[in-house]
């Protein structure tokens, strides 16, 4: 279960295409947590901006703008605004996050004896997955930041948001690294 979500999308009438005055608002998130795609229900009167993050957790005294988890969203049926913003999204809430991926980048390991979990990350290669193996060995990643002047990877969040977009959009990925199923 999600405790926060970031909001890809905002339909303060519903959506059109499933009666939006009975629904009322509407709106489309990523968890922070698990990166599940989430439809909520907003409360009257609440506003939301793409990129808030708003409560979604057990305790209900404490969502202030969220009325309901309507449910887990497919992509597929997500409005065409919350697919185009969950790149962005997902990049801010790994630098949010970063000492989570830090971690990963420290601890990542082989999977078999010939394919290493760094390299499930698009655009990671061996020469680069070697570089970052052998830079840890000399001390650990303090921040994303300092991978990414250690090693060749300028934009390392970059690289773990699309991993994660890859494992929201295909589901016959055989290994999840972040998105649980």
């Amino acid at each position: 279960m999600e405790e926060y979500v970031y909001v890809l999308d905002f339909l303060p009438t519903g959506r059109p295409d499933r009666g939006r005055f009975r629904e009322g608002a509407v709106a489309y998130g990523v968890g922070e947590d698990n990166f599940t795609l989430l439809e909520l229900l907003i409360k009257r009167d609440a506003n939301l901006l793409v990129g808030d993050r708003i409560y979604v957790g057990k305790n209900l005294e404490q969502r202030e703008k969220v009325s309901r988890i309507k449910g887990r969203a497919p992509y597929d049926e997500m409005p065409t605004a919350a697919k185009k913003e969950l790149p962005f999204t997902l990049e801010l809430l790994v630098k949010n996050h970063d000492k989570r991926f830090v971690q990963f980048f420290n601890d990542a390991g082989p999977v078999t004896t010939r394919f290493h979990i760094l390299e499930l990350l698009p655009g990671l290669g061996k020469k680069t997955m070697w570089e970052l193996i052998g830079e840890r060995k000399k001390g650990p990643f303090k921040s994303l930041e300092d991978i990414a002047k250690r090693t060749s990877v300028h934009h390392p969040e970059k690289l773990i948001a699309r991993r994660i977009e890859q494992e929201l959009l295909e589901s016959g990925i055989k290994y999840r690294i972040f998105v649980t199923k």
